[in-house]
């Protein structure tokens, strides 16, 4: 691997051309690096906290006074300021004769290579590479090059700096800075918890002189004074290591040991080796796109957001703004469960058994909260942190025109959340053959939710039957509502997943469901769980238009359009939902709700019901989250209607890269990266253009359609420990499952029955083709 600073082009690469002070917040995001443990924003080497520059530590969180508590960023490390001459090299105010900043994603390095010209006219090319290792999740490294058209005198400064960008902070407090044998040390801690947070680097660099040593109250720095010829270049890379209390007994001498054996190693080596983390990871999980090309790299790009965010331990899971930020108090959502999950589930599965996981480690706090509000069983958290307590607050907005805050009702009354959970442990265990992920907590998850639902529904004796009331699905402009379609189909999927996991467990691992019953007091629950999930009421499709309630009394609201209630608007930040959003009185939505639910449920609709619904909601839709315009792909796909499925599909994968999203709800600030719609653009690719369907059942069908402009589609999937790369062209489907594979499998290759042996490769003709 070579340490050049240049990067020849690829179809791996997102780039920018030129700098604009405008896009430095939106780049922030784009050209984000990460390894699941650290994200790192894309920003350059001489901004600050004013330009959002931010390294984001998974897992740590921290509380200011009483602000919002969030993830804590981690003392900046990477940062390196240039002057020539007393005058500073910087793009905040230095003239830029060229910039260009790009990111390799199949190696998720960054760069950057910008000429600037000074007041006298010299011109000075900053040029750097960074990453954060696979390998080793603790370390980062920086190789920075300055180069001088000018004999000058040079000054370089780069050290760590507890002066970082919060946004309800500050999180660090007690900075001890130290200088031990060249390698440079800040300490501290977090303010709530006294959590401990070393930062360690050390400089290599063959042309720099002995450094001089600064440290202010919370920063510790080495300065290097040059006296550069004109072509002069001066190149040195930095080994950073991170070390929390929340990971070792001694994050200090851990921060030490890492940056060390970093240096002994060396730039070359290290980056080899993160390098071929990621081809690992890539081999399994690139989506191939024949015919498109803008197509290819946006796909590519949200798989890489999906990888770059994922832990790889169970005492964290992916924030809804990835490890991009502080936005949203860095919680997890349902967004993991639903939107992520399925590509882990298929092409990681390792990775996904850590995101299911954490459910099971934060199940007291779901529990917490079922008994806060006076029921049974687990009701997760609406944002989630590394207790499984609540961070979401009761007034989660404050209102544009009245600046006071608004009671939203995520917190109390996003119920579905729990059955997000279970469904999500659930197809899991069935997709990868994992009994052991339901015996090591996941079972106890899954009764626990399915016993909240039974705690939480009313049971109406007059009609012999069950209601889930007073809920917020997840087009949540319309709070307080009764028999929500999707929350009351995804209830009854978790009572009848129960019930499937004991039965499982019974004839599989009986001794140890005996237990697990014992010890949650669960026999009695049994067939209560069986009772309601035979009685529960849910929406039916309407006899005439298979037009399904959204939730009781929807069809009497308002029927208007996103585009009427824009004119309505008095401030273009206004919440579309609460008590009295533009929204709330009309059968305008959010996201998609109906939709996404007869696209987790498909096998439980016909074709006609799932048309009537996607005409009817689609344009009630503002697609005011993220996640919604995946959905509508999905099912699109789905239907045939695949030049509606691409725009979709479009939209979800390209969000990142061109930045066209949400930044506001009201004064709040909402920007960062979009792991759910990357998790969707994967799903609108492989479950939608590609047609697969992995199921709860022995056989898997493929049923592709695909978009007019692609000519080809592969991906790779693993179901039950087998992995099988799938090939699909305009009129072809083809299956091949790995030599190393132990079991034969049934597969459905639109319409044609085909069984594939281990090392085999079996086709078949398409039948549903292309739409034109």
């Amino acid at each position: 691997m070579s340490a050049s600073l240049s990067s020849p082009s690829n179809p791996w690469s997102v780039s920018d051309e030129a700098y604009s002070a405008n896009d430095v917040e939106k780049n922030g995001n784009k050209f984000l690096i990460g390894n699941g443990y650290l994200g790192l924003r894309g920003t350059l080497e001489e901004h600050g906290p004013a330009e959002l520059a931010a390294c984001t530590i998974s897992g740590l969180y921290d509380r200011d006074g009483d602000k919002w508590r969030e993830p804590v960023n981690a003392p900046a490390a990477f940062g390196v300021k240039v002057s020539a001459n007393g005058e500073a090299c910087s793009t905040l105010t230095a003239s830029i004769v060229s910039h260009r900043q790009w990111l390799e994603l199949d190696k998720a390095v960054h760069y950057r290579q910008t000429r600037l010209r000074l007041s006298g006219g010299n011109e000075i090319t900053l040029a750097s590479s960074r990453f954060l290792s696979l390998e080793n999740k603790h370390l980062g490294v920086l190789r920075f090059s300055v180069n001088t058209q000018e004999d000058c005198e040079l000054l370089i400064e780069t050290g760590i700096d507890g002066d970082i960008w919060d946004i309800n902070g500050p999180h660090l407090k007690d900075f001890r800075a130290a200088q031990i044998e060249g390698m440079l040390t800040l300490d501290a801690q977090t303010g709530e918890l006294a959590i401990p947070v070393t930062t360690a680097a050390v400089v290599h660099g063959e042309k720099l002189p002995a450094p001089e040593f600064a440290a202010g109250p919370q920063s510790v720095y080495h300065r290097y004074r040059l006296q550069a010829r004109a072509g002069d270049t001066f190149t040195f890379t930095k080994y950073i290591g991170l070390h929390t209390g929340a990971d070792t007994e001694a994050p200090a001498a851990s921060a030490a040991d890492t940056v060390t054996n970093a240096a002994t190693t060396g730039y070359e080596s290290l980056l080899e080796s993160h390098v071929r983390c990621w081809e690992k990871r890539w081999r399994n999980s690139d989506v191939r796109i024949e015919g498109d090309e803008d197509a290819q790299l946006a796909l590519r790009y949200s798989i890489y957001h999906l990888l770059i965010a994922c832990p790889t331990d169970d005492r964290a899971s992916i924030p809804a703004r990835g490890l991009s930020g502080q936005v949203y108090k860095g919680a997890i959502f349902w967004d993991t469960e639903i939107f992520m999950l399925p590509f882990f589930d298929h092409t990681q599965p390792e990775l996904a058994r850590h995101l299911v996981n954490y459910r099971y480690h934060t199940l007291d706090g779901a529990r917490r909260k079922a008994a806060e509000y006076g029921f049974r069983g687990a009701y997760y958290a609406w944002e989630s942190q590394e207790t499984g307590d609540d961070a979401c607050t009761l007034f989660n907005i404050t209102d544009v025109l009245t600046n006071r805050p608004m009671r939203t009702y995520f917190r109390d009354k996003q119920v579905h959340i729990s059955a997000d959970v279970a469904l999500a442990v659930w197809r899991h265990a069935t997709l990868t053959g994992d009994l052991d992920v339901l015996t090591d907590g996941g079972a106890e998850v899954i009764l626990e939710c399915a016993r909240f639902f039974y705690s939480y529904a009313w049971y109406k004796p007059e009609r012999d039957r069950y209601e889930i009331l007073d809920v917020d699905g997840p087009d949540e402009y319309h709070e307080r509502v009764n028999n929500n379609a999707f929350t009351s189909v995804m209830a009854r999927a978790t009572l009848d997943i129960a019930l499937k996991a004991v039965e499982l467990l019974e004839r599989e691992r009986p001794d140890f469901c005996a237990a697990l019953i014992e010890r949650l007091g669960f026999a009695e629950d049994l067939p209560r769980l069986a009772d309601m999930r035979d009685k529960l009421f849910i929406p039916a499709p309407d006899a005439r238009t298979r037009v399904i309630e959204q939730f009781s009394d929807y069809f009497k609201l308002e029927d208007s359009t996103p585009a009427a209630l824009k004119e309505r608007l008095l401030d273009p930040n206004e919440y579309w939902g609460g008590a009295n959003g533009v929204a709330t009185s009309t059968q305008v939505i959010k996201q998609a709700d109906v939709v996404l639910m007869l696209h987790l449920f498909s096998g439980s609709y016909d074709a006609a019901t799932k048309a009537a619904n996607w005409d009817y909601y689609e344009p009630r839709t503002e697609h005011g989250s993220s996640l919604s315009p995946c959905v509508y792909a999905l099912l699109a796909a789905e239907l045939g209607r695949t030049e509606w499925a691409y725009k979709y599909f479009l939209r979800t994968a390209t969000i990142d890269l061109t930045g066209k999203s949400k930044q506001f709800v009201g004064p709040l600030y909402i920007g960062g990266t979009h792991p759910a719609a990357n998790g969707g653009a994967w799903m609108a690719a492989v479950l939608g253009f590609g047609g697969l369907r992995t199921g709860e059942g022995d056989v898997v069908c493929i049923a592709p359609r695909l978009p007019s402009a692609w000519t080809g589609l592969s991906f790779r999937f693993c179901r039950r420990g087998q992995w099988f790369t799938v090939s699909v062209t305009t009129d072809e489907i083809s299956v091949s499952a790995d030599p190393v594979n132990t079991a034969q499998q049934d597969f459905n290759l639109d319409g044609t029955p085909r069984s594939c042996s281990p090392g085999e490769t079996v086709k078949a003709a398409r039948k549903n083709l292309p739409e034109r």
